[in-house]
């Protein structure tokens, strides 16, 4: 009998041949090499690794620093991806302004780069490239202020339209919001209304507004007030806006279907854990606000009881404190 070969995955999906066998030797402090052969992504992985003394026995990390190493892999990921963005935003600027037809695109055909000015042209040019769409949609939320209440109610009906005739037609859309939009009544009230494959995840920090439409195209903002909007249809650009929202869309925490709350680490928050990795990089509590989503005096707040929970007397003090507790290893552990 062939057996099945081993498919590919990361450390977040491991197989059940792999789940099994780790159990096995963190219950028996070992197991054997030639075991692991159903499973060679626990060794690939490094949470088995040969022991010192005989090779032909594997033991197991501990999941805790399996974990902490993976963590730390992600985070400088995710903090190479904003990197390589405002790289190519900042490289492109000044290309985006340039005048004359082969700025917009290829000259003939549909542009590759096109402007559009004012919600309501927005507005037409989502519903018509939507429509043109079948498969999925990625969309960044990272502020739904704009949305809620009776300003916003025309705007997340044309939006509701626009998404449930793409879910009818058999496409799925998967949508990142931040953690402090995760229990506003509009956002779950509108993901309940949906009927089809339509997924949700929150993350502490998010980039700006993105829309990317069966991977072909992509919208984003060209401007801070949202009077301006950017169409993409240049694959490469597109393809890297398609990974950025893998790469976050991985490291996320489930709210919709399946919500998963995130655990609380020696009396800390998961978002006073967000909270304090700012701090130690020196952020104002307006900036530090203004990337969680929240007002200045909700973030103040945050800080306040996390100087309790450590002991803190200080601001200086507070920064020693979170770096000596080791609460910032975990703060990706919803993806």
């Amino acid at each position: 009998m062939t057996t099945k070969p081993h498919q590919e995955h990361g450390a977040e999906d491991l197989c059940p041949a792999a789940v099994k066998l780790y159990t096995q030797a963190l219950t028996d402090g070992h197991v054997r090499a030639d075991e692991a052969g159903e499973a060679p992504c626990l060794t690939d992985l490094g949470l088995l690794h040969p022991a010192l003394d005989d090779p032909a026995r594997l033991e197991p990390v501990a999941p805790a620093a399996a974990l902490n190493q993976l963590l730390r892999g992600s985070r400088a990921r995710v903090a190479d991806e904003y990197r390589r963005e405002e790289q190519l935003v900042e490289q492109f600027e000044p290309l985006l302004r340039t005048d004359g037809p082969q700025a917009a695109g290829t000259g003939a055909g549909t542009p590759l780069l096109r402007l559009h000015s004012g919600s309501q042209r927005i507005n037409q040019a989502l519903t018509e490239a939507m429509e043109e769409t079948y498969e999925e949609v990625l969309c960044i939320q990272p502020h739904y202020s704009g949305l809620v209440g009776p300003r916003g109610e025309a705007a997340r009906e044309t939006a509701f339209r626009r998404d449930q005739r793409l879910l009818d037609r058999g496409g799925r859309i998967r949508t990142l919001f931040q953690h402090t939009a995760v229990h506003l009544p509009a956002i779950l009230g509108y993901n309940e209304r949906l009927t089809g494959d339509s997924q949700a995840r929150c993350l502490d920090e998010l980039t700006d507004r993105l829309i990317v439409m069966d991977r072909k195209a992509a919208f984003i903002p060209a401007d801070d007030d949202g009077t301006l909007a950017l169409e993409v249809r240049h694959p490469a650009l597109v393809g890297y806006f398609a990974t950025t929202f893998d790469r976050l869309w991985r490291l996320a925490t489930p709210m919709y279907p399946e919500p998963v709350r995130r655990p609380t680490l020696n009396g800390v928050t998961p978002r006073q854990r967000a909270i304090a990795a700012l701090l130690v990089e020196g952020h104002t509590d307006a900036v530090i606000a203004d990337r969680l989503g929240m007002n200045v005096r909700t973030a103040r707040d945050h800080i306040a009881r996390l100087a309790v929970t450590l002991g803190s007397e200080g601001r200086a003090q507070l920064g020693y404190l979170i770096a000596r507790s080791g609460i910032l290893e975990p703060e990706e552990a919803g993806g």
